[in-house]
C-alpha cells in the first residue's frame, strides 16, 4: 500500500513496527525535504516512532519547486477557506492511510506543521472524529475561526510556537489562536520566542520533542 501523497518516510531506529507516529507538514512553498530536518534530529529521542513528512498536495504558485497545502495568492477568505477544506481532507486520508498501513490507531499519531503546514494541522485535528494525540504548531495560525468553532470535534493538547519578529505570520495570530482554542476548551501550551522571525528555533525544537516525549 502507498500513500496518498509523496513523502520521505524515517523509519524507527528500533527497527521494530512503529508504537506511534509524527506527521510534519512544511510550510508554503516548502516540501517534506525541508521539514525532514526536524524529524532526523527527533528520531534520535524517539527510536520507536514513524516520521512521516509528505509534501503538500499542490505545486506552489510562487514557487514551482516547492508545494503548496492550498493557494494564497489573490484570495477572498471565503476562497481560503473552500480551498483548505480541499487540503484538509487529503491530509486527513494521508493520515488515515498512515493508520491502515501500519496498524495505528490515530491515538498513536501526532501532528506537527510549521506556517501553511501548522494552519492546515490545527484544522484538521479539530475536525477530526477520530481525536490525534497531540498537536505541536510553529509560526501558524487558524484559517478560518468561524468555520471551526462550528465544526470541533476532537480536543487534542496543543502545543503552538511562535517568533515575536515574524512577518510572514504577524504574532498576533498565536495571540487569537490561543485566545480561540482557550474559549473553546482546549488544553494548550503557548510559547513566543524573543528576536526571532519566521523560522523554528533550536529552542523550538527542543520544546517540541519533550512534548512529544511526554504524550506519545
Amino acid at each position: 500500500m502507498s500513500y496518498s501523497l509523496n513523502s520521505i518516510i524515517i523509519n524507527p531506529i528500533s527497527k521494530s513496527s512503529p508504537k506511534n507516529a509524527v506527521i510534519l507538514c512544511h510550510g508554503y512553498g516548502g516540501d517534506g525535504k525541508d521539514i525532514s530536518i526536524i524529524a532526523n534530529y527527533w528520531k534520535n529521542f524517539l527510536s520507536d516512532t514513524l516520521f512521516l513528512c509528505p509534501d503538500a498536495p499542490e505545486v506552489c504558485n510562487i514557487n514551482p519547486s516547492g508545494y503548496q497545502w492550498f493557494d494564497l495568492t489573490a484570495q477572498t477568505e471565503d476562497e481560503i477557506l473552500s480551498k483548505s477544506l480541499i487540503a484538509e481532507k487529503k491530509l486527513n486520508q494521508y493520515i488515515d492511510d498512515i493508520k491502515k498501513k501500519h496498524n495505528l490507531k490515530t491515538e498513536q499519531i501526532a501532528l506537527v506543521g510549521f506556517s501553511q503546514g501548522c494552519m492546515i494541522s490545527i484544522q484538521t485535528a479539530l475536525k477530526r472524529k477520530d481525536e490525534l494525540k497531540c498537536l505541536i504548531g510553529y509560526s501558524g495560525k487558524i484559517i478560518n475561526s468561524n468555520h471551526l468553532s462550528k465544526n470541533i470535534l476532537s480536543k487534542p493538547k496543543i502545543y503552538l510556537m511562535h517568533g515575536e519578529d515574524d512577518q510572514v505570520v504577524p504574532i498576533n495570530h498565536i495571540l487569537e489562536s490561543k485566545d480561540f482554542l482557550l474559549t473553546n476548551g482546549f488544553n494548550i501550551t503557548t510559547k513566543i520566542f524573543k528576536n526571532c522571525e519566521h523560522r523554528i528555533p533550536t529552542e523550538g525544537l527542543s520544546i517540541g520533542l519533550e512534548f512529544l516525549k511526554k504524550n506519545l
